[in-house]
């Protein structure tokens, strides 16, 4: 039986959830955006898609933010000829036994970098559908539960089109969020060379701060955060919104709806504070809704982002009076 999550209140959880950012930044200069919605995304159950150019550091954010957390981490390197038993495990003989084992995979951990998902085949990219929603792989007609705290952070480069394969909209929806990390600015560059010639080594290890009992009572904090029922009609309209909108061929799903929640409340966990308030919603809403949405195909040559329809949105669907 798991243990039992300890019991945080919630300014021992905001001081908690300043804390572990701040360690990971000891390894990533600046990011601290990025980096708060990774956090948010593994702290309220849900799977982190990282979208932007190569060399930005995702990789490292991933993994920095693992061992800070001090939970199991596991990288796996995506390419066309990934198999999803590479991923999920496979059943062996034992010859000494005389008998079939399962020989779980990679994706038996806590924090999964699924780095370069879009490079593997849509076979092997559903390998991971079951997994991020049940919580759970399937071999052999035996289904085999994943760790309690699980969560899928995958990358991929927009601007590599050759020899990959798009991820379909079902499995973008399985993303809770969509991160995009961004140049650093100049400063911050000249700080990642000065940080890189005082060590004299490429990475910095780093310290575990918390383990999986607190994590998991991180989630529990952010379960009893409030949201006043105007706040949640405010998260239903702005969805339904972008299924209203003439720009798109399909909006945000109710799965959407239940994303902007729950971030909402760890956003408000994050900003000291045991309620949600129209800022916490608006600030997450292109990062929950964006990758959910489907443009008309003609829009696409007008170089129109999902973005700019989020914000849209926005901008016509009024947020309630402060109460």
């Amino acid at each position: 039986m798991p243990s039992e999550p300890a019991r945080l209140p919630s300014f021992e959880g905001t001081e908690l959830a300043s804390r572990i950012l701040d360690a990971v930044q000891l390894s990533v200069v600046g990011k601290r955006q990025a980096l708060e919605l990774m956090l948010l995304g593994l702290l309220t159950g849900g799977h982190v898609l990282i979208e932007d150019f190569p060399g930005l550091a995702k990789t490292l954010m991933a993994r920095s933010l693992a061992q800070v957390l001090g939970v199991q981490f596991k990288r796996v390197q995506f390419t066309p000829d990934l198999m999803p038993s590479d991923v999920t495990g496979s059943t062996i003989f034992n010859p000494q036994t005389l008998q079939f084992e399962f020989r779980p995979g990679p994706i038996f951990t806590n924090i999964l970098l699924a780095d370069e998902i879009n490079r593997a085949p849509a076979k092997t990219q559903a390998a991971l559908l079951e997994a991020m929603q049940e919580g759970q792989v399937t071999v052999d007609g035996r289904s085999h539960p994943l760790p309690e705290l699980f969560t899928v952070l995958a990358t991929q480069n927009p601007i590599e089109y050759e020899g990959t394969y798009p991820l379909p909209e079902a499995q973008l929806d399985r993303f809770l969020l969509r991160v995009a990390v961004g140049y650093p600015t100049p400063e911050e560059e000249l700080e990642v060379l000065t940080r890189r010639i005082e060590r004299r080594r490429d990475e910095l290890p780093l310290d575990a701060i918390t383990g999986q009992v607190q994590v998991l009572a991180l989630r529990d904090v952010i379960e009893r955060v409030h949201i006043d029922q105007g706040l949640s009609r405010y998260v239903v309209e702005l969805v339904g919104a972008t299924r209203a909108s003439p720009r798109l061929q399909v909006g945000a799903s109710p799965r959407g709806s239940l994303a902007l929640l729950k971030l909402s409340r760890g956003l408000a966990l994050l900003r000291g504070r045991d309620f949600v308030v129209p800022e916490d919603v608006k600030a997450l809403a292109v990062p929950a809704l964006a990758h959910r949405l489907t443009l008309k195909p003609e829009l696409w040559v007008q170089r129109l982002q999902p973005e700019d329809v989020v914000r849209e949105c926005l901008d016509s669907v009024p947020a309630p009076p402060p109460d």
